[in-house]
């Protein structure tokens, strides 16, 4: 299983979003650095989204990971916590509760130095699914 400073450096970055409202797809692709910051890491990614409707734009996502006990604690850039990766599986899940809306990750780490992350969201206006792959 992957540590905290094992994901330290530059990732590829692809991304898809399907959204089950409207039943569109979008697209990302960038990159994800993890830089080291104190004790954990500040991970921060930028590139280009595309949305079924629009020409591409430019995206970019700050959070920092933390060391837990027995697991990575990721927090929002702001400092609120987000959600906590356990480390003793290859395959995690982990979830945010933000009335009304409701998130759950899926971590896996199988196929180690690639992995994905699988972001189901629901909520009143909310229905989909976020797909994003990690490439050295």
């Amino acid at each position: 299983m992957p540590q905290l400073m094992d994901f330290e450096g530059r990732w590829r970055l692809s991304r898809r979003i399907e959204d089950a409202k409207t039943g569109g797809t979008g697209l990302f692709e960038g990159v994800a650095v993890f830089t080291r910051e104190g004790a954990g890491l500040a991970y921060e990614e930028a590139g280009e989204l595309r949305l079924p409707d629009g020409p591409g734009m430019a995206a970019t996502r700050r959070y920092t990971w933390r060391p837990g006990d027995g697991a990575i604690d990721v927090m929002f850039d702001d400092g609120r916590d987000f959600h906590r990766i356990a480390l003793d599986q290859p395959v995690v899940t982990a979830f945010h509760d933000c009335p009304p809306d409701f998130y759950e990750v899926s971590y896996n780490f199988t196929h180690w130095p690639d992995w994905r992350a699988i972001w189901r969201v629901t909520g009143p206006r909310k229905d989909y699914t976020m797909i994003s792959d990690y490439r050295r």
